[in-house]
């Protein structure tokens, strides 16, 4: 078995829930997610399934978009509304659409983010949610996250809804946070879709309950669509069993595809392809005076 299911996570569960429904139709084929939902959180959730789990890292480069509400005028321990919540008194009048959207501003980019107190971050060796939960204080560290855009889709104080697109590793509950902060009146994340990884829609997302042993295999998308930013490399009539051993390829111009996207081909990476175009074969690395391909990760045997 080797591609990736498009579930829609339900509110309620965690991801790990249902990576374990899948995981129970495989076994022993190995399973695993990228990117985490929160419990209440909805959406993309991609589930990679035997040889795709070695493409996970390569999934979670790719960017994330969520549709997310934030309710002005409150805070809580969770920076959400699962939380213990609090109103803020206000000191100024509500802000106005205006200076919304100014102030969200300031959030695209390269930004410094403190993960959220309630959150999988490990401090310690312990998961910070664990330590919180127990009534520890947890004290977190700001990191760097990318923020490629905010759109806002509807404000009506005290309630905005936004679409964010940023990078792995952002947590909205931190923005909803740190933008009310940065209004003065406090914010929390009331709810959270991620609408899409990359190349993979919530419109085209399956519920997770409707895989079934017999069907998994329709199912799930074929691990091309997670390459699909890479350049690639279509074998000649011999290099089909050079790759299945690791050897390396004598790269010809006429059967290498470039994408528009050239920081992938910045890196050398390379997803090297069937005669056919249709069989993802390995994943490889262009060596010495880009005449060479070498494979990395071989998915065929």
């Amino acid at each position: 078995m080797f591609g990736v299911l498009n579930l829609n996570k339900p509110a309620g569960v965690t991801s790990r829930d249902v990576v374990n429904v899948v995981q129970r139709l495989v076994r022993p084929v190995k399973v695993g997610h990228a990117g985490t939902l929160d419990p209440m959180a909805t959406g993309v959730l991609l589930v990679c399934i035997g040889g795709a789990t070695r493409l996970i890292s390569l999934l979670q480069r790719s960017s994330k978009t969520y549709a997310a509400s934030f309710r002005l005028g409150q805070r809580s321990d969770t920076d959400d509304s699962t939380g213990t919540v609090t109103e803020v008194t206000l000191e100024r009048d509500t802000p106005s659409e205006q200076h919304v959207r100014e102030t969200l501003r300031t959030f695209v980019g390269t930004i410094q983010q403190i993960p959220p107190a309630f959150s999988a971050v490990k401090v310690n060796g312990q998961r910070a949610y664990t330590k919180a939960r127990r009534g520890e204080d947890v004290q977190l560290k700001a990191k760097s996250v990318h923020v490629f855009a905010i759109d806002v889709l509807n404000y009506a104080w005290p309630d905005l809804t936004l679409q964010i697109e940023c990078a792995s590793g952002t947590y909205i509950r931190s923005i909803a946070r740190d933008f009310g902060d940065a209004l003065g009146c406090g914010g929390l994340m009331t709810s959270l879709e991620r609408t899409a990884i990359g190349a993979f829609p919530v419109s085209e997302a399956i519920a997770p309950e409707t895989v079934l042993a017999d069907s998994i295999d329709a199912a799930m998308t074929d691990p091309l669509l997670i390459v699909a930013g890479l350049s690639r490399y279509r074998c000649g009539e011999h290099d089909e069993e050079l790759v299945r051993t690791g050897r390396q390829l004598t790269m010809s111009s006429s059967h290498l595809h470039i994408p528009d996207d050239t920081s992938a081909v910045q890196k050398n990476e390379v997803a090297i392809v069937s005669a056919d175009g249709t069989r993802l074969l390995a994943l490889g690395e262009v060596t010495g005076q880009n005449d060479v391909i070498q494979p990395r990760t071989v998915f065929i045997r």
